[in-house]
Formats: C-alpha cells, sequence, structure tokens
C-alpha cells in the first residue's frame, strides 16, 4: 500500500518515479520563488503553500501529469488563454509531463492565488471592523 500519511514535501516527493520528483522539484521551486513568504505543508496529503494561515496553491505528480490546485474562475478568466489548454476540471490545472514545466505560467499562477488570498483577507478584516463599529 502506498504511502500516505506525509510529514513534509521532500517525504512526498521522496515517494515519486525520479523523473516526476525532478518536475516536481522544478514546480517546487517555482512556487517558492513566487510565494517567498509562503509556508510549505502538507495538506489533503499532497504539498501546499500558505500564507498568513491560509492555503494559497497545492500541486501534486501523477503517473501522465501533475497538478496545481485551486484553479478559481477568477484565475482562469484572468489568465485566460494561458491557462485554458491545462485547465482540466472545476479547480484543477493539470499538466502534462510529456511537457517542459511552464515556470513562468507556474509563478504567475501563484502569484495570483496569493494576492486572491490576500484580498480575501483584506475584505473580511474590513468587514470585521465595520461591524464592530
Amino acid at each position: 500500500m502506498a504511502k500516505t500519511n506525509f510529514k513534509s514535501v521532500d517525504e512526498y516527493l521522496a515517494t515519486k518515479p525520479v523523473s516526476l520528483q525532478r518536475t516536481l522539484a522544478k514546480v517546487r521551486r517555482v512556487i517558492r520563488d513566487a510565494l517567498p513568504g509562503a509556508e510549505e505543508v502538507i495538506s489533503y496529503q499532497i504539498p501546499a503553500y500558505r500564507l498568513n494561515g491560509r492555503v494559497v496553491i497545492y500541486f501534486a505528480g501523477w503517473a501522465e501529469h501533475f497538478s496545481i490546485y485551486p484553479a478559481t474562475g477568477r484565475l482562469v478568466t484572468t489568465l485566460g488563454a494561458r491557462v485554458a489548454p491545462y485547465v482540466a476540471s472545476k479547480g484543477t490545472l493539470r499538466f502534462p509531463l510529456s511537457k517542459p514545466v511552464p515556470a513562468t505560467l507556474i509563478g504567475r499562477i501563484a502569484k495570483f492565488r496569493g494576492n486572491e488570498v490576500a484580498g480575501r483577507l483584506k475584505a473580511k478584516t474590513a468587514d470585521r471592523k465595520r461591524r464592530a463599529r
């Protein structure tokens, strides 16, 4: 039975085939560069990056692709044609392993998600302040 109680991203990556490990390591680097203040965690047994207590982005490796989650409606609309070939289902971007990692695009996705989450936090904080008055 496959291991499913990962304690770290390194542990998660170590369970993948070597060729997939290299691809996922690149995805990991790109996300870390795009979100330098993010905490690297395991959530839902896959790698995730958290800012201010909120998960911003997840990634996972599969037999023939790697995925990035969540692909919000706003992200898909904003990045449009750039992400359209990778939209697999609601909330999922799927990148084939047969093609090079689109590092620039993944960096944009990570930054977009970071800004999206930060915007929600600001809106919640402002709403709480209004209610407290």
